[in-house]
């Protein structure tokens, strides 16, 4: 057996093929190139039972990642992140296999390690000497962690207003860390002049290809925690929505393999803040595209993306699934990440609570029913958004009574 069973990148506009073994970024055509495999070899070769004494990372799925050579393989013990019973916000939420999961348990404390673990790993295996990305906090954290444990040098964009924890992250890491006043579509053209000067290999969202390998690992997992039956619901919070993208490829995947049924994938919703809701814009429009979001704001700084250049590919997921796209007002995201702290015990991220207050919005819609499984992504942990919980609690005399 092989190692990985890589075949070529390809278009999904314009169908042009590229090879795995060279530095590409987008297509001639402009859109995101994604991975392809051999999957008649696969489906010959590799099996459900092959995982079974394998390490619990995601790298245990490797003859489905794009890296062909495992002394190329850059980790910190990413994957397998628990699948959660949410008992009481089921009870309350009126739904009766409520399921979290929780990508705070990863390394760097959200799920973009999974991208960068396989996107760094394959840009090592490419020769890259230096990466450069924009971010709007926790990517560009745990790109130049990863970075740094590859020896690659990585550039990093990052709004002003990101959270701290991440700032200090690329910092402690070694990067090369520019803070601008503006969103994170201006620190991308920030990039794309620095790439075009310097010839840095560029790792923004989409603009490489690998970074949907590593987070379709999280649909992977899923499949295979839940025993290869999938659950009817998943709401997934979506800027830039590689993520969504990734569980939804990993889905087809499996169904191409013959280790899921093809009538039984999940319905997918993208969730995204009122305050920039691009995607659920196009969705109500019945749109395959989105369009730029002037002003956007949200607590939730992880979707706050304007326009994703894989909108098309995240509005395919929904449409293709019978998913939706809903958004919520930050209130709400603060309410609930509040809420499933003290009903679960699980101090979540901003963009996790999201999840939740779509799945209960979805279900007093009756969108979602009672009877049916739902997992919310949870894509990091609480404690790196300290600004989204205020308190105010007093200093009391040592010498005084509880």
């Amino acid at each position: 057996m092989r190692f990985s069973y890589v075949s070529h990148l390809y278009c999904p506009k314009c169908s042009k093929n590229y090879s795995v073994d060279d530095k590409q970024n987008l297509c001639e055509c402009g859109s995101p190139l994604l991975v392809s495999y051999d999957y008649k070899a696969l489906k010959e070769e590799w099996t459900k039972e092959d995982l079974v004494h394998r390490e619990a990372d995601l790298w245990r799925y490797h003859e489905l990642l794009p890296v062909k050579k495992e002394e190329n393989i850059v980790s910190l013990g990413e994957g397998m992140t628990p699948l959660l019973t949410m008992s009481e916000l089921g009870k309350e939420y009126g739904i009766t296999n409520l399921l979290m999961k929780d990508e705070g348990l990863i390394p760097t404390g959200s799920f973009k390690a999974r991208g960068s673990a396989v996107g760094v790993s394959k840009a090592k295996e490419l020769g890259v000497e230096e990466l450069a990305m924009p971010t709007n906090g926790n990517a560009g954290a745990a790109w130049s962690l990863y970075a740094a444990r590859a020896g690659i040098k990585s550039h990093v964009v990052m709004p002003e207003d990101a959270p701290m924890i991440t700032r200090q992250e690329v910092h402690v890491a070694g990067a090369d860390l520019i803070v601008i006043d503006g969103l994170i579509s201006d620190a991308g053209k920030l990039v794309k002049e620095a790439v075009d000067q310097y010839g840095w290999f560029d790792v923004s969202t989409l603009k490489e290809p690998y970074r949907i390998e590593g987070k379709k690992t999280m649909g992977l997992e899923i499949a295979e925690q839940l025993k290869w039956n999938l659950p009817d619901v998943i709401l997934y919070p979506t800027g830039g929505g590689v993520g969504l993208i990734g569980i939804y490829k990993a889905f087809k995947e499996l169904v191409e393999l013959g280790w899921i049924e093809p009538e039984k994938l999940p319905r997918l919703v993208a969730v995204q803040a009122e305050g920039c809701a691009p995607i659920v814009k196009a969705f109500k429009e019945g749109k395959r595209d989105s369009e730029f979001w002037t002003d956007s704001t949200t607590a939730a700084f992880g979707i706050n993306v304007p326009k994703a250049l894989g909108d098309f590919l995240v509005l395919e997921a929904v449409y293709e699934t019978n998913g939706c796209a809903v958004a919520v007002s930050d209130d709400t995201i603060l309410t609930e990440q509040h809420h499933v702290a003290e009903l679960e015990g699980a101090f979540i991220c901003p963009e996790g609570a999201a999840t939740f207050a779509a799945a209960k919005k979805l279900r007093i819609d009756g969108w979602i029913k009672e009877e049916e499984s739902v997992i919310c992504l949870n894509t990091g942990m609480g404690i790196k958004y300290p600004e989204t919980v205020p308190m105010n609690v007093s200093v009391r005399s040592k010498t005084e009574r509880l």
